[in-house]
């Protein structure tokens, strides 16, 4: 009999990407499709072009596509309303609704197969654990309380989206929380440009103090931790997805300028970054809560990092402008 928990994937084998067609999804499904996997992607637009077949799904409920996932080498889940957005009443039932019901009803149709995939990654965020400025969060960090997080609806997304996981009955299918850190890269929409633009204007100096700590990873280095992750089946539980050196708000941004050739930056006050954020319909939670997290089982499993420290990321991802 095949055990399926610790078989590990083939490269030439299926993997099924449901919400592939964002920043982060598209990267991964190149990257996948280069070292030889054959992606399918689930998408609310099938129509869309790249290397990919595409197979539509709602993300709510069961359909055709369904059938993708039998004998699949692993599902990856990236689906998810952005939540760059105003944390209105409505935008926070779809950013939660989003994330909830589509790990939900890929769980029912993983339980369904007669062939299941041998593992599941189910992203989820780093911004689970508990805002702080000194500790150091791996994988057994403490995770936010409701009493920590009442100003923090990405907790509670973060507590939904785990908890959805790991009710999915799918005792064949290994199942991994992707704890993922704000991915730097070039393309647009990513938090790079936004960062970068800040900083040419005369706008790179720390926000709100700058004691915050910012976990952050290299997009390359996040496609090659979850081709890592699907080929090392010893792995199990949350995985931080996260480069090896979290730093200070205040340090990113003296980086960011130095990169940039811009010796100064104006620094933005709590209050400035409320008016900012109101302007560009985002959260201030998002530039100002501390995460000091760190990717102990990546480490511990040997995997190498490309790009471990911010500064060698920034110069890499400036250079190919």
């Amino acid at each position: 009999m095949i055990d399926l928990i610790h078989s590990r994937p083939n490269p030439s084998g299926r993997i099924v990407l449901a919400g592939g067609s964002g920043v982060l999804g598209g990267l991964l499904a190149r990257a996948l499709a280069a070292k030889g996997y054959h992606i399918t992607v689930l998408s609310r637009s099938p129509q869309g072009g790249g290397a990919a077949r595409r197979v539509a799904w709602d993300a709510r409920t069961l359909g055709p596509w369904r059938q993708e996932l039998e004998g699949a080498a692993a599902v990856i889940n990236l689906a998810g309303r952005p939540v760059d957005c105003r944390y209105t009443a409505a935008n926070r039932r779809q950013i939660l609704r989003s994330r909830v019901l589509s790990t939900r009803v890929l769980g029912e149709a993983i339980a369904d197969c007669a062939e299941p995939p041998p593992t599941w990654l189910n992203a989820s965020t780093a911004t689970i654990y508990k805002h702080s400025y000194n500790l150091l969060m791996d994988e057994s960090g403490e995770i936010a309380a409701d009493k920590d997080a009442k100003d923090e609806f990405s907790v509670e997304v973060a507590q939904a989206w785990e908890q959805s996981l790991a009710a999915a009955p799918t005792p064949a299918t290994r199942k991994i929380p992707l704890r993922l850190s704000m991915v730097f890269g070039a393309a647009p929409g990513s938090v790079f440009p936004i960062l970068r633009r800040l900083v040419r204007l005369g706008l790179g100096g720390s926000m709100a103090g700058g004691r915050q700590f910012v976990s952050w990873i290299h997009q390359e280095d996040f496609c090659r931790a979850v081709e890592w992750i699907l080929e090392h089946p010893e792995l199990r539980g949350p995985v931080n997805v996260v480069a090896p050196n979290p730093l200070t708000n205040r340090e990113m941004m003296a980086i960011f300028r130095k990169v940039c050739g811009r010796p100064f930056g104006l620094p933005a006050a709590r209050w400035m970054l409320e008016i900012g954020a109101l302007v560009m319909r985002t959260e201030t939670e998002l530039m100002i809560k501390s995460r000091r997290v760190v990717p102990a089982k990546l480490l511990a499993a040997g995997f190498p990092f490309q790009f471990p420290t911010f500064q060698g990321a920034l110069e890499e991802i400036e250079r190919g402008l």
